[in-house]
């Protein structure tokens, strides 16, 4: 096989722009996590793994970029802390873009509610409503929907592919998922627009592929927590590994939730960070200005 074009397919396959081989499995679940009910008002965060996270807020359950099954050349790197079928009744589901780390959408279809709303990029309805899911919404940067009381706002992203992230609001309380995104100036709009921001979920391992950045490392996603003057800050997207090939060959990291901490301390220090163990269900108080949280297993 020539050289450039072996390049080409681990690049491809490293970069999720492949069919995923079919011999897929769940990594290991820790031992099941009770989601409590979401009292109305209530701001709660899970983090399951990598950058699928359960977020609980006014009583509403929205899981962000599923992810339920390691491949060859695909490794969560940690335990997932909720299992798919143990995930509680959800109310919407968003999709940041469609790399199989991130919409993993053939083992998703096992879900059993298939009139969930599922919220996705800009070209990603037809898989959604291929795996039996009804009520498939496309939304482009600055796009809205309304989900009862919740209103989602598709916000910029950079990743290389068609990327969105997501601004979350209902009953006060506002979240904003950063996807795969890079760090870029259109970004500096959600503070604009959203000028209180409850919590951060932020990407931090830095990937980058064939020595092109793909994602945001440590200090720029602490700068960005900056610029959104957000409450609270959580860390995503860290343990995940590839094969190999594709980490001898392709990819490469640069960030630690570790790193995210001390340099949020620097550029945000009103910021409160915790990094979440899978399964760790992190609690906000988001009557108070600067996020009283409180850390349980239920």
């Amino acid at each position: 096989m020539h050289r450039p074009f072996f390049i080409a397919i681990v690049f491809a396959v490293a970069c999720g722009t492949t069919p995923v081989p079919a011999n897929r499995h769940p990594p290991a679940p820790i031992p099941p996590v009770d989601i409590a009910s979401g009292a109305p008002g209530e701001l709660a965060i899970t983090r399951i793994a990598h950058a699928s996270v359960l977020i609980e807020l006014g009583g509403m359950r929205v899981l962000t970029d599923p992810w339920f099954t390691d491949s060859a050349h695909y490794h969560h790197g940690e335990p997932l802390g909720i299992a798919l079928t143990a995930l509680p009744h959800l109310d919407a589901v968003v999709v940041s873009h469609g790399h199989y780390d991130h919409y993993d959408i053939d083992a998703f279809a096992a879900y059993p509610d298939k009139r969930v709303p599922m919220i996705v990029a800009p070209g990603l309805r037809q898989q959604a409503r291929e795996a039996g899911f009804v009520d498939v919404r496309e939304l482009a940067p600055w796009q809205q929907t309304q989900i009862g009381a919740l209103t989602i706002t598709a916000a910029p992203g950079a990743h290389g592919v068609t990327e969105v992230t997501y601004v979350l609001s209902v009953a006060g309380n506002t979240v904003y998922f950063g996807g795969d995104t890079r760090l870029t100036p259109a970004l500096r709009e959600i503070a604009q627009r959203f000028p209180s921001i409850q919590v951060a979920l932020l990407s931090v391992n830095g990937l980058r592929a064939m020595g092109t950045q793909q994602v945001m490392n440590a200090e720029q996603a602490a700068l960005l927590v900056g610029v959104l003057h957000a409450a609270v800050a959580i860390p995503i997207h860290y343990r995940f590994h590839g094969s190999w090939l594709t980490d001898t060959f392709v990819l490469s990291y640069d960030g630690t939730p570790e790193r995210f901490v001390r340099a949020a301390a620097r550029t945000s220090p009103s910021t409160i960070v915790r990094v979440l163990d899978p399964g760790q269900r992190l609690v906000i108080d988001a009557g108070r200005a600067q996020g009283d949280v409180s850390d349980r297993r239920d």
